[in-house]
């Protein structure tokens, strides 16, 4: 989470673009992460420079010698406003636009109608002054960043959407820990927040990849997939892709539960947090994705998707709304007893409803599995997650209680596991169990309370206790009286 201080900077340059004339949340965050980025691209570069500086080696940037006055930290510093603007607006903007010039790539395509909006030159210039006195170096500031500017976006859109906290995603990629030869695939990617925390795992505990050429190659053009609806977010994702380092991520506009999405056994992994509470009408949907479970269930629909998409041993680490655990519908019990029988469910995440507050207050968990087609299944892990790190309130202030370190250790020995308790906070449930209980995965059907047993005093101790407090309020009562009277 951002500090005060900063959440107070970037509501200053909120509040400029509104002033200004920009109050949809959705255009004004898209021009703040233009300007975000052109800053971005100009720090990389610097410290590119600096490191072939230092290392004697040849170093060809972004920006060309004939390009250079076009950099954040030189045209921030030209005479006036009207200068800048004319830089910014006729020369900057174009070239960003430009960037990865073949036309099939990501950034080309969402990048093509990308429109310049800020109409004065004034505004641009309270903005770029607002921006530059952000401390952007700090990965997980940045990031931090993109959640709070995407926290004001009021509506949580037509299907459900809603943002996935940035420490939850990296709590599911680390419980998927991504390889080097992972294609990783999030169908339903919004700003890409899955896709990049997947990057910068693999940059820090695979560093090694980028010096094998076939690695490299496969993680700049053919590990990273996603796919939205949302051609705004499509242009934020390919951004925010390019500046944690993936030149190519294969980013398509699509309805991923149509019949234009032809995907099959083609993923190793899927990280990802589909829209809830949509509806579809069957016309809509896939044929082969009813045929696993005939629903209009949006978060139904896509765990066939998933199971779909995933090449044999694939894995799966998804959010689900709790209903999906629990619901009792013909279509819930088969989606269910389809990964359970089919393929091997391996852990049920059961997480409290504040996590997605102020978006939204629904209880929801996250399933990991993987893609068999022969079961597997045989004692599914469950957790259950009392806190997050931060207060469950609307206002998600840090707290000391944080359950995802715990979560993160005992997935890795679950092993140890095997003697736990069902009182105690993780513990196994067979397959046969599951079966008895019509394959319901909330935590709430196996786990045992222990209560503990109370002694109280006698009714007759108890009411002359009363009794005696009783006459103590009276007799104050009497001594304010003759106080008052003098």
């Amino acid at each position: 989470m951002i500090t005060g201080e900063i959440k107070n900077k970037v509501d200053k340059i909120w509040e400029t673009f509104w002033t200004g004339g920009i109050t949809n949340p959705l255009t004004v965050i898209e021009q703040f992460t233009y300007l975000l980025f052109i800053k971005g691209l100009d720090e990389k570069e610097t410290t590119k420079e600096k490191e072939a500086e230092v290392l004697s080696i040849p170093f060809e940037g972004i920006f060309p010698k004939d390009k250079q006055h076009l950099r954040w930290h030189r045209f921030k510093q030209l005479g006036s406003p009207e200068e800048m603007y004319r830089v910014v607006s006729d020369e900057v903007f174009p070239f960003i636009k430009s960037l990865h010039g073949k036309d099939d790539s990501a950034y080309s395509k969402y990048m093509s109608d990308a429109m310049f909006l800020i109409p004065t030159p004034n505004m641009l210039a309270k903005i770029v002054d607002g921006i530059d006195h952000l401390p952007l170096k700090d990965r997980d500031v940045q990031g931090d960043l993109y959640e709070y500017l995407l926290s004001k976006l009021s509506t949580s859109g037509t299907n459900g959407q809603f943002r996935t906290p940035r420490h939850i995603i990296k709590m599911m990629v680390e419980l998927m820990k991504p390889t080097p030869e992972d294609i990783i695939i999030d169908p339903a990617m919004g700003t890409a927040g899955f896709l990049v925390a997947a990057s910068e795992y693999l940059s820090e505990h695979h560093n090694d990849l980028f010096l094998i050429q076939g690695l490299k190659e496969h993680f700049h053009n053919t590990m990273f997939y996603g796919n939205d609806m949302d051609r705004t977010m499509l242009r934020i994702g390919a951004m925010n892709m390019m500046l944690h380092g993936v030149d190519n991520p294969n980013i398509e506009y699509r309805d991923s539960l149509s019949e234009v999405n032809k995907d099959k056994e083609k993923y190793t992994l899927v990280l990802a947090n589909p829209p809830f509470k949509g509806s579809l009408d069957y016309e809509a949907v896939s044929n082969d994705l009813l045929k696993i479970a005939k629903t209009k269930k949006t978060e139904l629909l896509f765990l066939s998707l998933f199971i779909r998409i995933l090449k044999p041993g694939g894995r799966a680490a998804v959010i689900v709304p709790d209903g999906v655990l629990f619901g009792s519908s013909k279509a819930h019990k088969t989606i269910r007893k389809e990964i359970i029988e089919n393929h091997k469910l391996e852990a049920v995440i059961s997480m409290p409803s504040g996590v997605f507050k102020p978006y939204a207050g629904v209880s929801t968990a996250i399933m990991i599995f993987t893609k068999t087609g022969a079961g597997g299944t045989d004692n599914v892990w469950f957790y259950d997650m009392k806190a997050d790190g931060f207060s469950l309130d609307d206002k998600r202030n840090p707290i000391e209680e944080n359950d995802i370190p715990d979560i993160i250790a005992r997935f890795n020995n679950l092993e140890a596991e095997k003697q736990r308790k069902r009182t105690e906070q993780s513990f196994f449930v067979t397959i046969e169990e599951l079966r008895e209980n019509d394959y319901d995965l909330s935590i709430n059907k196996y786990k045992e309370i222990e209560y503990e047993e109370v002694e109280y005093e006698e009714p007759l101790v108890i009411l002359n206790k009363i009794e005696i407090l009783e006459g103590e309020v009276i007799n104050g009562i009497k001594e304010l009286k003759d106080l008052i009277r003098g």
